[in-house]
């Protein structure tokens, strides 16, 4: 069963870019995230009480746990989320955070000490030239500029919490761990919100359609799915996942929303596929 994790992972975390575009025309980005990690801290906090979870034994590792949260979460999904709202085509900001894997390879071998082979590199550039292709008809969708900056932001933060979590904390309970990891991400959400923005939502049925989607299957779902992958893979290996997302997502809103799917972007699906597989193929 655990074979299929990966691929599990990335239906998952593909279906988040479809659940922020139904979200977003109804909320602000950040009051948005905030509303959503409020009820997985609530939901999470009840399964590892009934399920009477361990916590972590020692004060440091709940601060590890902690700062993993923020990077994955509040830095990543942050970024993601104010950079669609504020005009990024999505295709741009997958092909920004697109880069996470080479930014991963480069700190994996100073941070943790994996070596990446010649095999992997070559794996790694195939994959991302796959996820150029996949996006490349919607590059010239609006003007850049500024609003490239969060995507970069959300870039460096999944990066770094990668790599951070494999490197302090990469085995904790899932349970008590999503609480220890949501609570200090709302916290800085929740300032953040506070800065910028006045909590402005539309709670209508496709928002709620939308945060229970997030909450479920994205923060229950594919982030226990992500922590398992850390705790069992190298970070080089987990990144490399990420740039099946965009292909994925591509797929999902070709059939959802009766996106444009071109000869292109199918050609670089396979692309993607086959970086992934040199990479991730055992010698």
């Amino acid at each position: 069963m655990q074979r299929f994790y990966p691929l599990l992972f990335v239906f998952l975390w593909s279906t988040g870019f479809i659940g922020a575009k139904l979200g977003l025309p109804h909320a602000e980005p950040l009051s948005f995230l905030l509303s959503r990690y409020g009820l997985v801290i609530g939901l999470m906090l009840i399964i590892a009480l009934a399920t009477k979870a361990s916590w972590p034994a020692k004060r440091r590792d709940w601060l590890h746990i902690g700062v993993s949260g923020v990077l994955v979460h509040a830095v990543y999904l942050g970024g993601v989320f104010v950079a669609i709202k504020h005009g990024l085509p999505a295709g741009v900001t997958a092909l920004v955070v697109g880069m996470q894997p080479l930014l991963t390879a480069f700190g994996a071998g100073w941070l943790l000490g994996e070596k990446v082979s010649t095999r992997q590199w070559a794996g790694l550039g195939l994959g991302f030239v796959g996820v150029g292709l996949v996006v490349s008809g919607k590059l010239g969708e609006g003007a850049l500029g500024p609003m490239l900056i969060p995507a970069v932001v959300a870039l460096l933060g999944i990066t770094a919490g990668t790599l951070y979590q494999k490197r302090f904390c990469p085995k904790f309970d899932l349970r008590t761990g999503s609480v220890i990891q949501f609570v200090p991400t709302a916290i800085v959400t929740a300032m953040a919100v506070a800065v910028f923005e006045d909590y402005q939502i539309d709670w209508n049925g496709q928002f709620l359609f939308a945060l229970g989607w997030l909450v479920l299957v994205l923060s229950l779902g594919a982030i226990s799915l992500l922590n398992l992958l850390i705790r069992s893979g190298s970070a080089v290996n987990v990144a490399t996942l990420f740039y099946l997302t965009p292909p994925t997502t591509a797929l999902i809103a070709y059939f959802i929303f009766g996106e444009n799917l071109t000869l292109t972007a199918a050609f670089g699906m396979v692309v993607a596929v086959s970086g992934v597989y040199l990479v991730a193929r055992t010698k």
